[in-house]
């Protein structure tokens, strides 16, 4: 695939999770793909190394707290190789009352039209206010 094929699999990838079609997004993914989520594993339970499956349930029970679904938006995307680099931004009401709005730098790796790698990179200090903080 080219560049332009691989940013228009990027902007896919955030289309499908902003129309909360989490099995059309995960379908963008090698089986054996890898997502990173920054962040300390001790002070932030999300952080940390998933696999496709492990991320799968990450992202369905984000879903369930977020009643309205959670509207992403891409701000930039840039891409090289078999990277894209991807900045978005992210707004949600969760079921608790409290707003999700992230700031968001993707780098994705793509090999073979899917989506190898995602490393993202985010705001952990509001992930953690807004979902873990009692």
């Amino acid at each position: 695939m080219g560049i332009e094929e691989n940013k228009n699999l990027a902007r896919q990838f955030i289309g499908r999770l902003t129309a909360n079609d989490i099995v059309g997004a995960l379908d963008l993914l090698a089986d054996d793909a890898t997502w990173w989520i920054a962040g300390k594993t001790d002070q932030m339970p999300a952080a940390g190394q998933y696999s496709k499956e492990r991320i799968a349930r990450l992202l369905r029970n984000m879903a369930s707290q977020l009643p309205n679904g959670l509207k992403m938006t891409v701000k930039n995307l840039i891409a090289e190789d078999d990277k894209v680099a991807l900045e978005a931004e992210s707004y949600g009401e969760l079921q608790n009352g409290r707003v999700y709005n992230q700031q968001y730098h993707f780098l994705l790796t793509v090999r073979d039209g899917r989506i190898k790698a995602i490393k993202e990179y985010l705001d952990t200090q509001h992930v953690y206010a807004t979902w873990f903080q009692k």
